[in-house]
C-alpha cells in the first residue's frame, strides 16, 4: 500500500510556505522509517492552526509534531519558573533578555493535541481517547541532551514525565541514527482500541490539502480565444469583453495584467467588491513567472478606494471630506459613492497639470456591469496616451441594477470600437450545475440580460456534483445552516472534501453573523465579512482569502467573481429583481473538481420552492 502523503510529495518544493531545511530534514525521515499505513500530512490547515506535521494510523492514532530550526548554541535559552503558571521560555542576545515564550513548542503542541480531541476527533474517548494522540517536538539541529533538558520544566508542569511515549521531544541524535523509536515510540504500536477507520475520517478532512492551496500551484489554462486577448490589444488600446459565468474573464484580466507587468507596464486593475481583490491576485500570481512582484508591482484597487486615493495624492482630501459631511441617510450616501465622489475626482484631474496624480499604462476593470459610465469617463483620465483599457462584463449577473445602463448607444464615446468580444464557453461549473443555474436565469431573470454559460461542445461530464436544496423556515434558518455547513465534509464520496474549502454565503450581514456565531459554538472557526458596521466590514474584506485556514463566510456580494468547490448558500423569505441576479450569481460560484463540488441551497422564500424539488436531494425542514 502506497503512504498518504498531502500535500504529495512532487509537490513540497513548490508550497507557498516553503519547508524549513529542518522540516524536510522530519519530512524524509518519517517517509523513510515510518510503516507505510501512517499517513503524512504537512503543515494541514487544522481550523486556523498550522502544525507543521501530523501523522494519522487509523489502525493506531494520531500524532502532531511542532519542528524547531533553532541552533540552542546562538544564543542563551532558559525556562523561567512562575508562580501558579507554567515555565516561561526566555532567552538572551547581546545581552537582552526576552520572552521566547509565544514559541515555546511543548505548550504549542499540547494545544494542537487538546484540540484535535476535543474539535476534530469528537468520536475519541474522553480519557483513554487522549492517549491515542502523540504530541512531539523535533529540533533538528541540536542534540537530544540539549532539547530535552530545556524543557524538562515544561514537561515536570504539565505532569507528563510518566507520559513520555506519548510526548516525545528529540534532537539531531535520533533524527541522525534513525531512532523512530525515540522520536516517535507509539510508531511501533499496530492497534489500540481507541481508534478506528470512522474516527479517522473524522479528522482527515481537517488535514487534507484544500483544493484552493493546490490549485494556487497550477499555471492558469487558457483556451485559444482567451490567450488571443491576453497576448494581443486592440488599434485603440480599448476592448471590451463580455461572457457567461465561468467564461474566464477573470482569467484573461489577471494574465493581461501579470503579461503587461513584465513588459514593464505601470497598471492599474479596479474592481466595484473589495474582496474580489484577492481573487484577481492569486490569478495573476499563476500565470507570472515573476510571481513575487505581482502583488507588488501592480495596483490593485477597488474603485471608491482607488477615488479617495487620488483625493489624497491631490492634496485635496478636505474636499473628500466635505462630501460625506451631510451624508447621514442612505439615499445620500448612494449619491456620494454614484455621483459627487466621482466628480470630484474627474475634476480634480482635469485641473491636475502637473501630473501628480499617478497615470497608467493599463486600466483594467473586472465586473463591469456594476460600474457606472460616468465611473469608466474618470478612470479614462489616468490611463496615459497610447494606453490600453480592458473592460470585462457579465449583465446576467447584475446584482446592482447598472448592467442596464452599458448599452451600445450609451457606450458611443466611451472609447470603444466595434462591438463586445464574446465568450462562449463556460469552464468553471460543473455541467449539472451548470443545466440548474441556466435553468434559474431562464426562469427568474429578465429575458434582455440573459447571457447563459454554455459546456463545451462534446466535452465528457466527468466531474461529480452533489445537488441539495433544504426548504426551512426563517425560525430555524440559522441552525439549519450551521448544521448544513458543518456536515457537508467528511462527505459520502470517497473523496475528501477538507473543511477550509467550504464557504457559507447570504446576502444579510445580520443573518451571516448569526451563522458564523452558531459555528462557532461548536468550536470552528471561521474567516468572514460579516459586522454592522460598514467600516468594520470593510476591513474584514481586507481579510478575506481563500488560502486562509478556516471555514469561510461572506455575502454574496462579496463572493461574486469567486469560486468554490463546496458552497452553502442562504436564500431569505423575499426576492426581487436584483436578489434574484444575486441567487443566479452564487449559483454559479460553485467550482467543478474531479473529486466531486457541493452546493446547498437553504431556502425560505416559498417562490423557488418549485425549482427546488428535483435537485438530487430535496429535503423540508420545516
Amino acid at each position: 500500500m502506497a503512504r498518504i502523503v498531502s500535500p504529495p510529495r512532487d509537490q513540497l518544493d513548490k508550497l507557498r510556505q516553503k519547508l524549513e531545511p529542518g522540516e524536510k530534514l522530519v519530512f524524509d525521515f518519517f517517509d523513510q522509517n515510518l510503516p507505510e499505513e501512517w499517513e503524512i500530512y504537512i503543515q494541514p490547515h487544522l481550523n486556523g492552526l498550522r502544525p507543521d506535521f501530523v501523522l494519522l494510523n487509523p489502525k493506531v492514532g494520531i500524532a502532531v509534531f511542532e519542528i524547531k530550526d533553532w541552533n540552542l548554541n546562538a544564543m542563551e535559552y532558559w525556562l523561567e519558573s512562575r508562580e501558579n503558571k507554567a515555565p516561561r521560555l526566555m532567552a538572551m542576545k547581546d545581552g537582552k533578555k526576552f520572552s521566547k515564550q509565544k514559541d515555546n513548542p511543548v505548550d504549542k503542541v499540547l494545544m494542537y493535541k487538546k484540540e484535535i480531541h476535543e474539535l476534530y476527533c469528537p468520536r475519541l474517548e474522553k480519557r483513554a481517547g487522549f492517549a491515542a494522540i502523540t504530541a512531539g517536538v523535533i529540533f533538528p539541529f541540536a542534540s537530544d541532551n540539549q532539547v530535552r533538558g530545556l524543557f524538562y520544566d515544561s514537561i515536570q508542569y504539565r505532569g507528563l514525565l510518566d507520559y513520555y511515549n506519548y510526548n516525545p521531544i528529540s534532537g539531531s541524535d535520533s533524527l541522525s541514527s534513525n531512532n523512530l523509536a525515540s522520536v516517535f515510540p507509539e510508531s511501533s504500536r499496530r492497534y489500540t482500541k481507541c481508534m478506528s477507520d470512522e474516527m479517522a475520517d473524522d479528522i482527515r478532512s481537517w488535514l487534507v490539502e484544500p483544493d484552493f492551496a493546490a490549485t494556487q500551484r497550477l499555471s492558469l489554462e487558457l483556451d485559444v480565444n482567451q490567450k488571443s486577448f491576453v497576448n494581443s490589444r486592440t488599434a485603440s488600446g480599448y476592448r471590451r469583453i463580455k461572457g457567461a459565468a465561468g467564461s474566464g474573464k477573470s482569467l484573461i484580466l489577471a494574465a493581461r495584467a501579470a503579461k503587461l507587468m513584465e513588459e514593464g507596464k505601470k497598471i492599474l486593475v479596479v474592481t466595484y467588491n473589495i474582496t474580489l481583490m484577492h481573487y484577481l491576485k492569486d490569478l495573476a500570481v499563476r500565470c507570472s513567472v515573476q510571481n513575487g512582484k505581482v502583488r507588488q508591482d501592480i495596483t490593485w484597487l477597488n474603485f471608491h478606494y482607488w477615488c479617495k486615493r487620488t483625493c489624497i495624492e491631490a492634496d485635496c482630501e478636505e474636499k473628500y471630506k466635505l462630501l460625506w459631511a451631510h451624508s447621514e441617510s442612505d439615499d445620500a450616501t448612494e449619491d456620494v459613492l454614484n455621483n459627487l465622489l466621482p466628480g470630484l475626482v474627474a475634476r480634480i484631474i482635469e485641473n491636475d497639470t502637473d501630473e501628480i496624480v499617478s497615470r497608467y499604462d493599463a486600466v483594467l476593470v473586472d465586473e463591469g456591469q456594476d460600474f457606472r459610465l460616468s465611473w469608466w469617463d474618470v478612470l479614462r483620465k489616468v490611463c496615459k496616451p497610447d494606453g490600453e483599457m480592458l473592460l470585462v462584463a457579465d449583465a446576467t449577473q447584475d446584482i446592482y441594477g447598472t448592467a442596464n445602463a452599458w448599452t451600445d448607444d450609451a457606450m458611443k464615446g466611451a472609447g470603444f470600437r466595434g462591438g463586445w468580444s464574446e465568450l462562449k464557453v463556460s469552464y468553471r461549473l460543473p455541467p449539472k450545475a451548470l443545466e440548474k443555474a441556466c435553468e434559474f436565469a431562464e426562469t427568474f431573470l429578465p429575458k434582455d440580460l440573459i447571457d447563459l454559460p454554455k459546456s463545451l461542445q462534446g466535452e465528457l461530464d466527468i466531474y461529480p456534483c452533489t445537488l441539495r436544496w433544504v426548504d426551512t423556515t426563517p425560525q430555524l434558518a440559522s441552525d439549519i445552516c450551521k448544521q448544513e455547513v458543518l456536515g457537508m465534509s467528511p462527505s459520502a464520496s470517497s473523496e475528501l472534501l477538507a473543511i477550509p474549502d467550504i464557504t457559507f454565503l447570504s446576502s444579510s450581514q445580520k443573518f451571516g453573523i448569526e451563522v458564523v456565531g452558531n459555528i462557532g459554538k461548536e468550536g470552528v472557526k471561521t474567516v468572514h465579512t460579516y459586522s454592522e458596521d460598514s467600516s468594520q466590514s470593510r476591513r474584514k474584506k481586507m481579510g478575506f482569502y481563500m488560502g486562509d485556514a478556516r471555514i469561510k463566510a461572506t455575502t454574496l456580494h462579496s463572493f461574486k467573481g469567486w469560486e468554490g468547490r463546496a458552497l452553502v448558500i442562504y436564500i431569505g423569505e423575499k426576492v426581487d429583481t436584483k436578489s434574484l441576479a444575486l441567487i443566479y450569481t452564487g449559483l454559479t460560484r460553485l467550482k467543478r473538481h474531479m473529486d466531486g463540488s457541493y452546493l446547498t441551497i437553504v431556502n425560505c422564500c416559498s417562490e423557488l420552492t418549485e425549482f427546488g424539488k428535483d435537485w438530487d436531494v430535496y429535503e423540508n425542514k420545516t
